[in-house]
């Protein structure tokens, strides 16, 4: 099986390194800020004072530059003030937007954004602590393997569509290296990971095909306003529904990495816990824990969506138009391709990867689990109870047992009746002893 696993995944990831060189825009030098016609610069300042003196919605805000042509000299900013506009105090640190001619002019300036550089990295290191506390090693492949990811983003599928790529091209071969190199670095080189690798391949190319296909039919161009600053600013020609289809490609490998994984796991650890279990039975079992990852994990990708497109909708819906007319436009309408085409592809990935896990494992040496050892009995406890003090034996006692007669003092006479009741009134007499019946 390991072979087999081999000679299926091999090819595909010489592909993926073929592609990778083949679209990264080797000697490409991409034009930025204002070589395309971008003539505003970030300055950083912090707010060093507030008026109230410049209108009834206006506030003065003054500023201290801290980098820049002009750094270390103040300057007072109008801004405006009321609902939807950003409120200031003295100490925060904020980003100026120069595009003037003159650094000390303080009409070349506008307050843009804050600076949030060390909220967010103190955030990415308790995410970092919680994963690492949690997964140790593992967790530390799983930061390693994000990293990873982050670093094919940044330095080749950005670059290559930049440079005209094509981006749905761009795309597979992106998610072809993340896969790989996060699937492995994370869970090891083993039959368990290659399964979910081939898993994910498959789901990937479903959900390709189902997004070209519905694109094409729903006449889906992709021109949404981002796109089309984009677009106004390259100056060049870009395949805008083939970044559209990228961007549902990527959005759907990290849920697809999650099912995958997750099923194949589910099933290995029923094939230790029963070596008996054929495929069939495996594929059974590993199919029911399946549906009830599917539907969480659909309404995760669904949720994800909308919550991104809220902006979106809220704008639309204040048009007074109707809810057909809202789902069938282009921005929308787009949206629910893309979360549809990968609610299929995570629905279809369940069960083929739940077959190929089962075919692999009912076929795979699986190390059974261990039988805890048992414990050794404790020792019975040996109580040392304190010796009981001995009694003294009463001295023995001659004589007859029915009436107290003592040889040594001569021959028994019975005693005259007043002398006996004298004898009775002086000391009590013993109880009479009761005779057997065969007594004279």
């Amino acid at each position: 099986m390991r072979t087999l696993l081999m000679w299926l995944l091999v090819p595909f990831a010489l592909a993926t390194i073929v592609g990778a060189a083949l679209l990264y825009p080797f000697g490409h030098e991409q034009k930025t800020g204002a070589e395309i016609g971008l003539h505003q610069t970030p300055v950083e300042a912090v707010v060093t004072g507030l008026a109230q003196d410049c209108g009834e919605k206006c506030v003065a805000v003054t500023v201290q530059m801290s980098d820049g042509a002009a750094s270390g000299q103040s300057i007072t900013i109008p801004t405006v003030k009321g609902p939807g506009a950003p409120s200031f105090q003295i100490g925060d640190e904020v980003v100026l937007s120069y595009a003037g001619s003159q650094p000390q002019a303080a009409e070349s300036y506008q307050i843009v954004d804050f600076q949030r550089g060390w909220s967010l990295a103190v955030l990415a290191l308790l995410f970092a602590g919680a994963v690492l506390l949690l997964g140790r090693w593992q967790g530390l492949a799983a930061l390693g393997a994000l990293l990873l990811s982050f670093v094919v983003l940044v330095l080749f599928v950005m670059p290559s569509i930049l440079a005209g790529e094509n981006p749905l091209m761009v795309a597979v071969v992106g998610a072809g290296l993340i896969m790989f190199m996060v699937l492995y670095l994370t869970h090891g080189i083993s039959a368990r990971t290659s399964t979910a690798v081939l898993g994910t391949l498959v789901s990937l190319a479903l959900i390709g095909v189902l997004g070209a296909l519905f694109s094409a039919v729903s006449k889906l161009t992709g021109l949404d306003e981002d796109t089309t600053n984009l677009v106004t600013l390259l100056g060049t020609d870009i395949d805008t529904r083939g970044l559209l289809l990228a961007g549902t490609l990527i959005g759907a490998l990290g849920v697809l990495d999650d099912v995958t994984v997750t099923q194949t796991s589910a099933v290995w650890e029923l094939r230790r816990a029963n070596e008996e279990l054929t495929w069939r039975e495996l594929f059974a079992a590993g199919s029911r824990i399946g549906r009830d990852h599917m539907s969480s994990v659909v309404n995760t990708l669904v949720m994800a969506y909308a919550g991104a497109a809220l902006p979106l909708l809220l704008a639309i819906s204040l048009a007074g138009r109707s809810m057909g007319e809202i789902l069938t436009s282009q921005q929308i309408a787009q949206e629910i391709v893309r979360t549809l085409v990968g609610s299929i592809g995570l629905v279809a990935a369940i069960p083929v990867t739940t077959a190929l896990a089962a075919l692999v494992a009912a076929r795979q040496e699986v190390t059974p689990i261990a039988a805890p050892a048992p414990e050794p009995e404790p020792e019975p406890k040996t109580e040392k109870r304190a010796a009981k003090p001995v009694k003294p034996r009463p001295a023995r006692i001659e004589g007859d047992l029915f009436i107290g007669y003592d040889p040594d003092k001569g021959p028994w006479e019975r005693p005259s009746e007043p002398r006996a009741r004298r004898a009775g009134s002086a000391r009590p007499a013993p109880p009479a002893r009761r005779r057997s019946s065969g007594s004279p």
